[in-house]
This record gives C-alpha cells, structure tokens and sequence, in this order.
C-alpha cells in the first residue's frame, strides 16, 4: 500500500505539522514545526491542565474523608500531572480533556494529523486518542463462544485485557506512561519515582501505605528518568534496582493506574448526565427529528447491533465491546507513516514507513509491534487470530459530538480520517455504494470514497449501504448529539 504524505513529512529529524498553504513556526522543541493554529490551541489545552492540576492540587490541603474520594482525588491529580511524561511537559490530559468527552481536545491537530504529538513532540502515535470517559465499565477481555468473539478490553485493538488487575482501564492507564510515542518514560520505576517527587505523594501513602515510595532509588535515576524511551534492548529496566524495591516500584504502579481508573468511573468523568439519560428518566423528550434518529438506529440503519443502547439490567453504554472494521480508509495525514528514520536519538516508531497496515486486535494478538500491554495474549486466543485481523473495538457514541463551539473539529474512526459525525454516518450508508476515489478528487468523502485500509474481515453485513436519505443520516447525527453529556432539564435549570 502507497501512502500520498499530504502532511506529517519527516526530513531527518524534522516533522513538518500543516496545512497545504499554511505558514508554519517552530514549536518549543527543536526540529519541530507546528501550525500557528495548532500552537496557540496546544498552549490553551495546557493552560486549562495546569488551571485544572492547581484547583486539583488545593483539595490537598483538606481532602476527602472517604478512601474512594481520595483514591478518585489521586487519580485527578495524576491524570493532570504533567511530571509523568519523560520531558514534564504532558499529561495524560493532553488527549482527554472534558470538553471533548475526554479525548482529543486540539481541533487543528484532530482536523490534520488525526494523532497527537507525545513528550517528544516529534514522535506522533499511529491513532487517534479515545475517549477514556465510561472506559472502565468494559469487562475483562475474554472468548464469548456464544458469540464466538472478544468482548471487552481498552485501547482501539483490545490490548489493555484487564485480566492481570481486574480492570481495563487501569491496564490502559499504564500504557501512555512508557510509550515512546507518547510519554515517552523508558521505565515504569520512572512513573513511580516522579509521582515519589509530587505534592501528593502523603495522600497516596495514606490510602496506600508507606511501602509505595519506600525504594531505595540509584543516584543515577533522575537522569536516567530523562531519557526518552525505549529502553536499550540489552537494558530493558535502565532504573536499577534490587529485587525487592523493583517489586514495590511494580506495586506502585499498579495502584497509580488503579487510582486513574478510579477518576475514570467516577461520577466527574463518568456521569450518564445527557439527554437520552434525561428522556430515559422521564424528564425530557426528544425532538422530533432526534426521536426518528433513534427509530433510525434501532431500525434501518442498524447502528444498534454494535453501539447498543442497553437491554434488560443493563446501562446503555453504546457499544458492545466487540470489535469490527468497518473499512476505513488510510488516513495520509498521520505523521506516522514518515516516522521510519531514526529521530535524533536514534528510534524508529515504524519502520514500515508509508507501507504500514495497522493490524488492529489482530495486531495484538500477533504481538508483533512494540507496544503491547503487560497482560500476556492467551495462547488460547491465538486462533483467533485470522478472523480479527483489520478489527478495532467498537467505542461508545457516548460524547460523541461534545466538543467545546460548533466549529470544533473531533477526528473520528481509529486512524482519524472521519473529520465530522455526518462524515462518518455518510461512509457507512454509502461506502459500498459510492465509487473509489481517484487521486486528488474532489468529491472524497462526498461522492466517492478511498479503498479501505484492510478488508480483512471488513463488516459488509450492517455496513456500507444502508440506504438512508441525506435527511435521515442528518437524523441519526441529531440523536448521537442526544448523548452528550451535561444536558440540564427544564426542571433543572
């Protein structure tokens, strides 16, 4: 597969960041250059993490009295604390902000590149953020052989199972942290002995215990810490340390990412508040072009087969943890594709280059990238293999279109190629009905489409030609807007 690098161009060390037409200026970090448009919204997402952070901080003074508020407290503070990231200068906020739903939170990047810059902000992952909001209500990864598929997990390919700490969202919640495309830490004992310097390090030994930090840390560590991973492949932990404080850093870590978790699923994050929960509850009614968008999604359009609504004891998380490829096209834009040199210090996110097929649950399950999560695959699940090639996991609409103002642009699909909600409801009404593209043309994403990334395993039974009017797809993106959350009610306002 060719590639056409519209944007993203890598020159040595050099990521160039725009618009064709659009001046560009460096960023902070050298060798990299960003859209003015892009610079003034990242400076603005940073501010409003530090405003968040510092209110954070100043529960300190008085937290909670109950242990779950102040492990939720702890997983706030974490979440906004930049320290975590090799050059101090990311959080894990950066990709899930709460005017978004909780992921990407930069029009300008969500509109060109699709994926976010990590610490080293000339290294950019190969999908777009998810919304972390809800994510800690999936189950565990397992084998349905009722439905002889995997259910549950976190990340776009599943890949955070839950199976080692009970919960997905924590198993994800340690992934960014040692990512060299996003945090970029070469080891979690870094994650631990940073989060060791922080203001809220009594907090998390009180909920915790005073074992957490009780690590006899070398005197190398803070500059071993300020490397950018990946580690040496002859030195995969370069924190040195003993048996028994590498067991603690371990813990520690595994309780950090239980407190995210716990943030996650609270009631700030997690608070089915939108108006489909309102209408739920009897206390609003859908319009009428909103109610013949959910007759539409129940019916025609099918959507509810995978993004389900809820049954019987159920919450209507919309989705149902599977996964699917609903054939989306190669999204050009993702600087990923030119990120197969060495950087300046020597890495290589994907050698592949412009040749690069993203794999998705089969890509995982496989382990053949570099990115996958402590959890080890079940060697049970290794023939499964062929049938989730292409697959990514079906996320919740919840939030789907919340976005700060109507220009907002939110990038959709794993890869951020679908650069609106209407863009994505049309790509499935019509994506088998509509011509392939030729190079260039005009008509994309209106009256022709590009050829899928991989059709492995591609959905052709619920997906690509639905035949709904432009009226009722405009239908189906009205009731979507229904799941936003923050919705007050006549009687709550």
């Amino acid at each position: 597969m060719i590639v056409a690098l519209v944007v993203g161009l890598l020159f040595g060390a050099v990521i160039v960041i725009a618009a064709p037409g659009v001046d560009v200026v460096s960023a902070q970090e050298a060798g990299t250059t960003l859209t003015p448009a892009a610079l003034a919204e990242i400076a603005r997402v940073e501010a409003e993490i530090d405003r968040i952070e510092a209110r954070a901080l100043d529960r300190l003074a008085a937290p909670p009295d109950n242990q779950v508020q102040q492990i939720e407290l702890l997983g706030k503070l974490m979440l906004y604390d930049k320290h975590l990231s090799v050059n101090r200068n990311e959080a894990c906020a950066f990709c899930h902000m709460p005017e978004t739903g909780f992921t990407g939170p930069v029009s300008e990047l969500n509109r060109t590149t699709g994926s976010y810059p990590g610490s080293v902000r000339t290294r950019f992952s190969d999908r777009k953020p998810q919304s972390h909001a809800y994510a800690p209500l999936a189950p565990v990864l397992h084998y349905n052989p009722g439905q002889g598929d995997l259910v549950g997990g976190n990340f776009w390919d599943m890949r955070a199972t839950g199976r080692r700490l009970g919960n997905p969202a924590a198993e994800q919640a340690q992934g960014p942290p040692t990512n060299p495309v996003e945090m970029g830490l070469p080891d979690i004992a870094c994650a631990v002995y940073r989060a060791s310097q922080r203001p809220y390090r009594a907090l998390f030994e009180s909920v915790w215990g005073k074992q957490a930090f009780a690590i006899g840390w070398p005197k190398d560590v803070e500059q071993v810490c300020d490397q950018p991973g990946p580690p040496a492949a002859n030195d995969t932990m370069p924190v040195h340390l003993n048996e028994l404080d590498r067991g603690r850093a371990a813990a520690t870590f595994d309780q950090m990412a239980q407190s995210i978790a716990n943030y996650e699923a609270s009631a700030e994050v997690t608070t089915f508040t939108s108006k489909f929960d309102a209408m739920l509850a009897g206390k609003a009614q859908f319009t009428a072009q909103e109610q013949a968008g959910y007759e539409l999604f129940r019916g025609k359009a099918q959507c509810n087969n995978c993004h389900r609504d809820g049954g019987p004891g159920e919450d209507p998380m919309f989705t149902d943890f599977t996964a699917s490829n609903i054939g989306t096209p190669a999204n050009p834009l993702l600087p990923y594709y030119a990120e197969n040199r060495p950087d300046a210090r020597g890495y290589v996110a994907n050698p592949a280059g412009s040749s690069f097929v993203d794999r998705g649950v089969g890509r995982f399950l496989t382990q053949t990238h570099l990115l996958s999560q402590p959890s080890a695959v079940d060697a049970r699940w290794l023939p499964l293999v062929p049938d989730n090639q292409g697959r990514f996991r079906v996320p919740t609409l919840r939030n789907v279109d919340r976005r700060p103002d109507p220009t907002f642009v939110k990038a959709y699909g794993h890869n951020g190629y679908f650069k609106s909600l209407k863009s994505i409801v049309h790509f499935y009404n019509t994506r088998d009905v509509l011509p392939r593209c030729q190079a260039n043309d005009p008509g994309e994403g209106t009256t022709c489409w590009p050829a899928p990334e991989s059709t492995d395993n591609m959905n052709t039974k619920r997906v690509g030609r639905l035949g709904l009017s432009d009226a009722e797809e405009d239908a189906l993106v009205s009731f979507m807007q229904t799941l936003t959350d923050g919705f007050m009610s006549r009687d709550q306002r």
